[in-house]
This record gives structure tokens, sequence and C-alpha cells, in this order.
């Protein structure tokens, strides 16, 4: 029915624009009462875009970059929240909520993602996929960081229910961003009865991840989920393995409590991977996401795209130390220094 719909108001637009905005105009008022009229609606409203002429356009993005209020409010709260200064970020975030109309909401026929890069789109179609057609948030209009702010403000405030409702809409714009997953999982490490769901969670962002610190926290995620379990041995593992992607200060402090739980337990790297094995749980980086990269930066850099290809270069790099993708780095750099 939506789409025999769109279809006639398609055949039915002509060559003069002015003529087809005028008849789409009337198409909405027509339609407003449909059971899609939402969805009617906003593809009425995409036609419209099409009938403008490219100085309307322009005019209507420089418009819409000026007034932008949540770029405006994010750029406001950043300060505050680099400064430690949470209540404050939350309470301008507070009022900023209670007077915001949601934008880009999923609807019958298509949903709205947000991916940083094309890894993440990559992961999205293998891992999660579309039920209804895709429809890409635009860049000025940054609602996954609105929501992961907003919800990790709320986190920091111990407002459980309402944190968990914001980083869910978080999550459902970038159901592959393993920090998103991985600030939702704090919820359910405090807020819940059992630990299961924060251990299937943590394990979902270790799938995602690509940054060494993400995959660092997630090992010690898990590794604080096997201290909880009473499983000593394994935790110590977890932690001792992070410390190939992160010397954070918050794994080493781990590590010195378990070992003063039982003084005699110490594992070597090669015994940190066999227990970590032993449990079913992903050890490094998702080969996946190491074979897409290669893939992308290797076609970057055959396009000449150098920039972009640096990009997932330095994200192998991070994850590998390899020599040989320095010199490809080095190559690019050199290849951009000269354009």
């Amino acid at each position: 029915m939506y789409e025999d719909i769109i279809n006639e108001i398609r055949l039915n637009l002509g060559e003069n624009n002015d003529l087809n905005r005028r008849y789409l105009s009337g198409q909405i008022e027509k339609y407003k009462d449909h059971p899609y009229n939402k969805e009617i609606i906003k593809e009425i409203s995409r036609m419209m875009w099409d009938c403008l002429s490219e100085d309307e356009k322009n005019e209507f993005i420089e418009l819409s970059d000026k007034e932008n209020p949540i770029m405006d409010i994010l750029n406001d709260v950043s300060y505050d929240i680099e400064s430690g200064n949470y209540e404050i970020a939350l309470s301008k975030l507070n009022d900023f909520m209670a007077n915001f109309y949601p934008m880009f909401e999923d609807d019958k026929v298509s949903e709205y993602h947000f991916f940083t890069n094309p890894l993440e789109e990559i992961l999205f179609n293998t891992y999660v996929g579309a039920k209804k057609e895709v429809r890409i948030i635009p860049d000025n209009h940054p609602l996954l960081d609105l929501y992961y702010i907003y919800g990790f403000l709320l986190l920091e405030d111990k407002q459980y229910e309402k944190s968990e409702q914001y980083l869910k809409k978080a999550i459902k714009i970038n159901p592959v961003s393993s920090r998103i997953i991985l600030e939702l999982s704090e919820i359910y490490k405090i807020h819940t009865y059992t630990l299961n769901k924060y251990f299937m969670f943590v394990t979902d962002a270790l799938k995602y991840a690509y940054y060494p610190q993400d995959i660092a926290r997630c090992y010690r995620n898990l590794g604080n989920y096997y201290i909880q379990e009473d499983n000593l041995e394994t935790a110590l593992a977890l932690y001792k393995y992070s410390m190939e992607y992160d010397l954070s200060p918050l794994a080493y402090r781990e590590i010195i409590y378990i070992q003063s739980k039982d003084k005699t337990l110490d594992l070597t790297l090669e015994e940190c991977l066999d227990t970590i094995k032993g449990k079913n749980i992903q050890i490094g980086p998702n080969p996946f996401i190491m074979e897409n990269m290669d893939k992308l930066s290797k076609e970057y850099e055959d396009n000449k795209l150098f920039s972009q290809a640096l990009y997932f270069y330095n994200l192998i790099y991070n994850l590998t130390k390899d020599e040989k993708i320095l010199e490809k780095i080095n190559n690019c750099n050199k290849q951009l220094n000269n354009i």
C-alpha cells in the first residue's frame, strides 16, 4: 500500500519544479490522516527537497548549520564534562531535553542509523542487519552523541532507568558501537540481580571493538565479572592480557588485589591466553574487523584517498605494531605532503 502510493506520486511529477512543489504540498494534505501518514509525508518531503534548486538547497544547509541546537548544546557541555563538572553538564542537558523534539526516529518503512566510518557499516550489515530501509542521519545532527552523553551523565548521577533509556536510543542508532555498549553494560553491573546480562553485553562490545583502549576495557570488565564469580585465575588472565592493549592503572590495581588474595597465583602471557581460550572468550580484536580494515585501507590507498587510508592504517598499527603497516603509514604521509 505504502509503495503504491509513493510510486503514484512520483509518476505524477513533471519537469516544472514549482508545479511539483504545489502538487506535493497537496499530497501532504491528502494523506495527513492515512495510517502510513508519517512515512508518506517523510517521503514527500524528500521529493520536495529534490525540487529545490542548488541555491535553495545551499541556503537551507547554511541556515541549518547556523541554527543547530544539538551542536550548540554539545559544545556547551563539552567543557563542563572535560572539567569534571558533571552536575552542571547534566543540568544543562536536562533543560535541553525537556524541550527537545525527537528527530530521525524509525517508522514503519525506514530505520535511521549513523556510523562513524565504513567499517562500522560493514559490521552492522554483517552482524545486525536492517529490517527496513536504512537512512543515514546527517553529520550535522549528532543525535548519537547527544543520547550517549546524556545517558553517560545520567549513569554518573545514578539515574539508572533513565540512563538505560537514552543509551538504548544511542545503541539503536549505532548497534555496533562498542563504547556505547560498554557504557550500557555498566548499568547491568550495578543495577541488576545477576551479572549475566553484564557479561553478555561486554562480550558483544569486544566483538565490535577496534580501538586498543576499548578492547582493554572489555577484558578488564570481563576480569571484574570473574572476580565476582570468585574465579581469580581467569580474572588475573584477563586483567594481565588487557595490559597488552592499554597499560591502565585500573588493571594494575586489580592484578595486585587478585594476587593479594592468592600469593601463589601468577600467569605468563601464554598461560593467560590458554585460560582465556578455555572460557571461549575472543582473543584480541575480531579477525573479521582486522580483515576488513586491511581491505578498506588498501582500497583507499589504491584510489589515492590517502587521508582515509591513513585512518585505517593507524587503527591497524595501534592494534598490531606491525612495522610493515608503519611503512604504509609513512608512505601515505609522503603522498599527502606531495599533493
